[in-house]
């Protein structure tokens, strides 16, 4: 288990991506502190850990609080004794014409995709520099890598983590502090349900429709599941990775190629 002994705080982790990549990590030897808004949910994934032999523990949490991603670090040091890795993955998304946006969608957006992930990341990356070294890995999108006409305030948040990734791997690489994000693409969750089902109502499109056309797009031929995206995550946390950091790295079936 190449995790062994390392403490890992996943938020998010009440569902879809995050719950993935929780159970994961947790295979793969780490604690995992479980920061989740949701507390029906996040307590699902520390059962679903704990029945697999795994150990983990619940911090309720609003990343778009600051002072509630300090206390998650908080308590992954008072239950466990450390924090090794940090997984950014909390995050929302909502498909509206650009022109429909409004301003208080827009900071929701950015409140939890961006800030909450950076002021995660700094609560994180000071302890993991205190005690020398450490992992942080941010979920960005390929979203971020090119305008989306239908999901602007999301590609543009994304787009903002993997500048924060490649800024905090600049400033942090001297503690020994690595940094790295992760792109999904058309992942099977509750939020790519969602936009299929908003980006559908803007554009007169059937229900599953937007989501089919996106799937038939990807050259790999199927639609990217949680556990895709938890194996990258994985291996990224993993001393596999020990000369990795500053990268964003598609994990997306060959749907974005740069």
């Amino acid at each position: 288990m190449k995790l062994a002994g390392r403490v890992a705080m996943v938020t998010g982790a009440g569902r879809g991506i995050g719950r993935a990549i929780a159970l994961r990590l947790a295979g793969e030897g780490a604690a995992v502190l479980v920061a989740e808004l949701d507390a029906a949910s996040g307590a699902e994934t520390v059962r679903a850990i704990e029945a697999g032999g795994g150990r983990a523990a619940f911090a309720a949490t609003d990343v778009a609080r600051p002072e509630a991603s300090r206390a998650a670090v908080a308590a992954a040091l008072d239950v466990f004794g450390r924090l090794d890795v940090l997984v950014n993955n909390a995050g929302i998304a909502r498909s509206r014409p650009l022109l429909d946006v409004t301003e208080a969608e827009w900071d929701g957006t950015f409140a939890v995709n961006t800030r909450g992930l950076f002021f995660c990341l700094q609560a994180a990356a000071r302890e993991m520099a205190r005690r020398g070294g450490g992992c942080i890995i941010n979920m960005a999108s390929i979203a971020g890598r090119a305008g989306r006409a239908l999901l602007a305030d999301y590609a543009a948040s994304k787009a903002a983590v993997i500048s924060i990734t490649q800024s905090a791997a600049l400033a942090l690489a001297p503690r020994r502090v690595r940094v790295n994000a992760v792109c999904p693409g058309v992942v099977d969750t509750p939020m790519w349900a969602q936009i299929d089902r908003e980006w559908g109502e803007a554009v007169g499109a059937q229900p599953g429709e937007v989501l089919a056309a996106r799937v038939a797009g990807i050259p790999l031929g199927r639609i990217e599941t949680p556990e895709d995206v938890a194996g990258l995550v994985a291996f990224l946390a993993s001393d596999d990775a020990a000369y990795i950091t500053g990268q964003a790295i598609n994990v997306c079936g060959g749907l974005q190629l740069n």
